[in-house]
């Protein structure tokens, strides 16, 4: 921490910041300027006080911390990437996943004919919502539990590991056995009880960045799975609240280019709720290839005209074998290939 005193503060003011400074087991290093004095704490941020408190002291003009808050998700950490077992699939490294499927299971037919589409076109795990956060109470909510048992058809069906939304801690034992990674969405960002409660099964997790959250809190809620014992967790950038209203959200790739800099997780795009609108997909996921994605996540449905959620943002299955097709030299280009290939 580095603290700034205002111009002109007495010595008994700088000893009182000495002495808070101590209480709080950090040790300070004074740096007296001609007209300044900044107090330098010595300590480790992240085990220790912030001391963002001392900020009411009146000879107090700012609190700077240095360290990250985050610590088990940073390359200082671990510097190496970490690899996630999903069902005997790696997840990070030199290997790229596609994670494909419809918004809600809305029938076993619906969910077998979609897992059988992407997994002919090289998706490698299958996504579908059974558990529905909407805007409005009066949409589509999901089928809960029935749902489940279609998402588990469908992957004896397919052999496609199942990604699925976990909505409250209350549901995480049952979404659990029939998933292979629980998702975090993006209104569940920062819940905290949600990410202790799914950290403690073990399962690996994909957790989405806020609607409007900054990259630090899309870190440090990582780091709370991390924390409670389960560093499996990917990271997945889905857009954020901006002014613009020409897609649903706006498409941060430069949080991509920032997560992979500075931790160790596999991180994620998901182009369609970044569009919202099916015609910016295949653009906004062969940009997220090329900034440094480990993966994607993208909605088909075979008639997405008749979709029960979010119909504007599905891929036709043919729309979603041109995504793959275009992908292709763009994978290879970054140094990858498409998991399974």
């Amino acid at each position: 921490m580095i603290i700034v005193l205002k111009i002109g503060s007495q010595e008994d003011e700088i000893q009182q910041v000495v002495a808070a400074v101590k209480k709080f087991q950090y040790e300070p290093k004074l740096i007296r300027g001609v007209e300044r004095t900044i107090v330098a704490c010595v300590g480790d941020e992240r085990n220790h006080h912030t001391l963002e408190s001392l900020i009411v002291l009146p000879q107090v003009e700012s609190v700077t911390p240095v360290q990250k808050k985050y610590k088990l998700v940073s390359r200082e950490y671990q510097a190496h990437d970490t690899l996630i077992d999903v069902a005997g699939l790696q997840i990070g490294g030199k290997a790229f996943h596609v994670v494909a499927g419809p918004c809600s299971v809305e029938s076993a037919e619906q969910a077998k004919e979609t897992a059988q589409a992407v997994k002919s076109a090289g998706a490698t795990l299958f996504r579908g919502g059974a558990f529905k956060p909407r805007t409005s109470p009066y949409d589509f909510q999901g089928l809960g539990v029935p749902a489940l048992e279609m998402l588990r058809e469908a992957r004896e069906k397919t052999g496609l590991p199942i990604v699925t939304e976990v909505m409250s801690p209350q549901d995480v034992e049952l979404v659990a056995r029939y998933a292979d990674v629980l998702q975090i969405g993006a209104r569940n960002a920062q819940n905290v009880p949600l990410l202790a409660a799914v950290a403690a099964s073990g399962k690996p997790i994909l957790l989405k960045r806020g609607v409007s959250g900054l990259v630090d809190e899309w870190l440090l809620a990582a780091e709370y799975i991390c924390v409670h014992g389960n560093s499996k967790v990917i990271l997945c950038e889905r857009g954020i609240r901006t002014f613009e209203h020409a897609c649903r959200n706006t498409l941060d790739l430069s949080a991509v280019a920032v997560a992979k800099k500075e931790t160790h997780l596999p991180v994620f795009v998901d182009p369609s709720h970044a569009a919202g609108r099916a015609d910016m997909i295949i653009p906004l996921a062969r940009a997220a290839v090329a900034v440094g994605a480990d993966g994607l996540l993208v909605e088909v449905h075979p008639d997405p005209a008749m979709a029960l959620s979010d119909g504007g943002q599905q891929l036709k299955p043919a729309q979603f074998q041109q995504l793959m097709d275009e992908l292709q030299p763009i994978v290879a280009a970054m140094g990858r290939q498409f998991a399974g290939a």
